[in-house]
């Protein structure tokens, strides 16, 4: 599989979100070829502010693998991670990371900071972005409209 067919699987996540009333986020994780975990953002389902795409899969991903260290995966999601999501990326030592459409008020994997890719961190994750972005945004554009009624 390719890092498009990756991107649409999270897509498909992301659709799920969309369609139970959660931001249209969506994520999969990846070992040597083949998806280990998937998620989709969950905030409002459960309640908590830290149920986005990226954490829930690794949590995921880190049980599928028996190690809290994910080096060995690439982690794809449909929009650039936010600060916390980028920190639990670079905490769970995730080898590579592919982002679908840019985050400007809160993406940390280039359009604000680039907390994946920090030299002061311990661990330095590669982000690569741009990845279906349009389809990507097109999701959360239809979100944004229908929740403001336009």
């Amino acid at each position: 599989m390719t890092d498009i067919d990756f991107m649409r699987e999270a897509l498909a996540e992301a659709q799920l979100a969309a369609e139970a009333g959660e931001l249209p986020v969506g994520c999969v994780i990846a070992r040597e070829g083949e998806i280990i975990a998937r998620a989709h953002n969950e905030c409002e389902a459960r309640r908590d502010a830290t149920a986005h795409a990226e954490l829930l899969a690794i949590r995921r991903a880190s049980a599928a693998c028996g190690d809290w260290r994910l080096n060995k995966c690439t982690l794809y999601v449909t929009l650039e991670p936010c600060p916390m999501c980028a920190g639990a990326i670079v905490q769970a030592r995730v080898g590579r990371l592919v982002y679908g459409a840019a985050n400007p008020d809160q993406g940390c994997a280039g359009s604000l900071y680039r907390v994946t890719e920090e030299p002061a961190f311990p661990h330095f994750c590669p982000a690569d972005g741009g990845i279906l972005a349009e389809a990507c945004a097109a999701l959360l554009k239809d979100f944004f409209g229908k929740a403001r009624g336009s």
